[in-house]
């Protein structure tokens, strides 16, 4: 047994199987978008032409692109900016609730587990202009409806308001788990110290959550990088493309106009622009947050 897991080629046969499959689902279809963005193929004819950079130069030169940029760019500020503190905020808030705990982490938690569709459907008559819940509020204080969803002004928020309902509990058990983790003793100590339950907060449990909280704005910066879902439900990218992403921008030409290599071009697009943000915010930020010790 020990010589058997001293061979390098136990090793390699107990990683060939995972290797295999990285290979075959991401970088072949990476390969294959890189050749594929190339061409002016529509994605059933046989026979590719080879047409070079034009499908980036396109993309490039379009308006249409690059509102979808700006709108992604959105996102991401919404998510850290908006809905991280608000997890955070949330996390410490359940963290310290006596009773009814496991009630108010499956209440938080319920959206995430849900259909995209029923999301969108839900809040869409939430948004309606006529009978919307929203719109009736504003009734109450004298205010006239607001068209949410085809009004330019309001679509776009509208739109991060409602992915931000469906995925902000699934981030908040990720940080509250983090913040039960931590041992009692040091909140204990604090607090016989005479440090108030917000200075325990910001000054201890804060800290040390940290890497979680960084994980988490990863993971809301790769979310916006690919919305597309939400927005296809909702607005289909209107009004007048004020709500269209990168992704959804991809899914017009890739799918609906049969120019499969254009597609594939912004496909490739998202996935440079995903890596870029990641590499800068682990260079700039991540590392300094990925060792606490308590």
């Amino acid at each position: 047994m020990n010589k058997a897991l001293k061979s390098p080629l136990t090793y390699i046969l107990f990683i060939l199987p995972a290797f295999i499959l990285f290979l075959g689902f991401f970088i072949y279809p990476i390969f294959t978008a890189v050749n594929n963005s190339l061409t002016s193929w529509n994605g059933i004819s046989k026979t590719m032409t080879y047409i070079g950079l034009d499908n980036y130069v396109t993309a490039f030169n379009d308006i249409a692109f690059w509102k979808s940029v700006r709108n992604n760019v959105y996102f991401i500020f919404f998510s850290c900016l908006v809905q991280v503190p608000l997890i955070v905020i949330f996390s410490l808030l359940i963290a310290n609730v006596k009773r009814l705990k496991g009630l108010y982490k499956t209440a938080v938690f319920m959206p995430s587990i849900m259909s995209t569709a029923v999301i969108g459907i839900l809040w869409g008559f939430i948004y309606n202009p006529d009978f919307g819940l929203l719109n009736e509020l504003l009734g109450v204080f004298g205010i006239e409806p607001i068209y949410w969803l085809s009004d330019k002004k309001w679509a776009m928020i509208s739109i991060l308001i409602t992915n931000a309902w469906q995925w902000t509990g699934f981030y908040i058990i990720m940080v509250l788990a983090a913040i039960l983790a931590i041992p009692k003793e040091l909140d204990e100590a604090a607090a016989i110290d005479g440090a108030t339950g917000f200075q325990r907060a910001v000054k201890i449990t804060l800290p040390l959550i940290m890497p979680i909280v960084s994980v988490v704005i990863m993971l809301s910066v790769a979310g916006a990088m690919k919305a597309a879902d939400i927005i296809l439900v909702m607005t289909k990218g209107g009004p007048a493309g004020s709500t269209d992403v990168m992704a959804t921008y991809m899914i017009r030409y890739a799918i609906t106009s049969f120019r499969h290599g254009f597609g594939n071009s912004i496909a490739i697009l998202i996935f440079v622009f995903t890596m870029i943000i990641t590499v800068l915010y682990q260079v700039l930020i991540a590392k300094r947050t990925e060792r606490i010790e308590y």
